[in-house]
């Protein structure tokens, strides 16, 4: 798709709506998730598995309970058979009660709670292990949230993120140091983990946040004003209290290439300006200049739309007409690096990457990566150009898809009706009006789908294909 077939012009995006109502994963589905980590953990060998999980990093850990630490640190101790047992703090005790959705023995273990909180009530973390059967002979895998290679350690199963004194207690309990190893990538592998890959259920509760997460963004774009303050204009995104899966972003002037929280700074004529929304499910970014047209740019980068925006929205348009199941991500990788080998601007980090409850899971779209994407994937077009003169800032259309075939496709159709309804009516929009042409199994889960306004006092003026 060349730079010369975009074009800036007039574009009326639709009313796609927001969800009447709340998707969720069922309990069976849970135990299902269990039921297959427990198979995985015998074809490699482990007895055990610890699920590490706090406020931060607690997706590991819901993805096979429904439960996240709200305020202090939890840990599953999965073993082959058996009830899992849930490790949870002070005040994650009754909340666990109310939301997890496995068969499970719940304990209080209170060195997970805050300080200055009781502490006096629980069993050593060493004697609930040996309960467990976590004792010599035994091989336990740890899941955090990151896994690592051999340019951080020279034997990366040892390479271990919770926190050292669980991973001290478990090797003292086995008696190995090996035994303990780092089995992350059974959930974030970016090809093969198990939250990689997604039910119709899950990909449902993901267009929920994204839709809202979207629908932020596209509000704010709508009511960019000078004098208007970066906290003025997040209010017009009406975030409803669902989780956040990252800070707001809004800043603009010199703050705007930066991943800061907005202040009480008011928004001034010629601004650059980024905004971020995140969900659970999905994040929607965009940037751009606090302009009406080119006129209001400094003289030197008046020419900001055709110089950067066109070629990047060229590449964007690139990136959705060839993403599907059975590419590879160095395919993706490959296309999007000669598409800007030409132009005055480079990809900041891969063009995109899984996405879950966690903004960021992994990512398979890295120069001659050889990972299939494939269905039931959510993924983000994540295109970020760090231009080499900074004065022309940057330009995003960051938003979130899903691959699903024809099974899946029809599930999610049946089963979330809404849901799909919005699908479609977003992939007739993208065809029709911007024309850009998606495979038939992506779907769209954003409510400003592909839309770019780089002026953003001219909300009516968007980037679309010239077919």
């Amino acid at each position: 798709m060349p730079a010369h077939d975009i074009e800036l012009t007039e574009i009326a995006v639709p009313d796609f709506g927001l969800p009447a109502m709340q998707p969720s994963v069922s309990a069976q589905e849970y135990t299902q998730r269990v039921a297959q980590v427990r198979t995985r953990m015998v074809e490699e060998g482990l007895t055990h598995l610890i699920v590490y999980g706090d406020r931060e990093h607690f997706v590991n850990l819901m993805y096979l309970t429904g439960f996240d630490p709200r305020f202090e640190e939890a840990m599953l101790i999965l073993g082959q058979t058996g009830h899992p047992r849930l490790l949870v703090g002070n005040e994650g005790f009754d909340y666990a009660q109310k939301v997890v959705e496995i068969e499970h023995t719940c304990t209080l273990y209170q060195s997970f709670s805050l300080l200055g909180q009781w502490r006096d009530t629980s069993s050593p973390l060493r004697m609930i292990l040996e309960d467990e059967g976590i004792e010599p002979g035994k091989r336990v895998g740890t899941v955090g949230w990151k896994s690592y290679d051999v340019r951080e350690n020279p034997h990366p199963p040892t390479c271990i993120e919770i926190p050292a004194y669980i991973v001290d207690i478990l090797r003292e309990a086995v008696g190995e140091r090996r035994a303990v190893t780092n089995a992350g990538d059974l959930f974030t592998h970016p090809e093969t983990g198990f939250r990689i890959t997604n039910s119709a259920d899950q990909l449902a509760v993901f267009e929920f946040g994204a839709t809202f997460a979207s629908q932020g963004i596209r509000n704010m774009t709508e009511q960019v004003e000078p004098g208007k303050t970066e906290l003025a204009i997040v209010e017009e995104a009406r975030l409803n209290g669902l989780p956040l899966s990252c800070h707001p972003v809004v800043n603009a002037g010199p703050r705007a290439p930066q991943l800061g929280s907005p202040r009480l700074r008011a928004v001034e004529i010629g601004d650059p300006f980024m905004m971020a929304i995140g969900l659970w499910g999905g994040l929607s970014a965009r940037a751009g200049f606090v302009v009406h047209n080119e006129s209001e740019l400094p003289i030197s980068i008046q020419d900001y739309v055709e110089v950067i925006v066109k070629p990047y929205y060229a590449a964007a348009v690139a990136w959705y007409e060839t993403i599907g199941i059975g590419v590879t991500g160095g395919e993706i990788y490959t296309l999007i690096e000669e598409m800007l080998a030409d132009h005055p601007f480079r990809m900041a980090l891969n063009p995109g990457h899984a996405i879950h409850l966690d903004e960021w899971v992994h990512s398979g779209i890295y120069p001659r990566s050889t990972c299939r994407l494939s269905s039931g994937m959510a993924l983000q077009l994540d295109i970020i150009p760090m231009c080499d003169d900074e004065a022309y800032f940057t330009i995003n259309v960051e938003d979130g898809i899903a691959l699903a075939d024809a099974s899946l496709r029809s599930k999610l159709s049946e089963k979330h009706p809404e849901t799909w309804s919005r699908i479609q009516a977003r992939r007739q929009f993208m065809h029709d009006t911007l024309g850009i042409h998606l495979k038939e199994e992506v779907l769209p889960f954003s409510n400003m789908p592909a839309v770019l306004r780089p002026y953003l006092l001219s909300p009516h003026l968007a980037l679309r294909v010239n077919r």
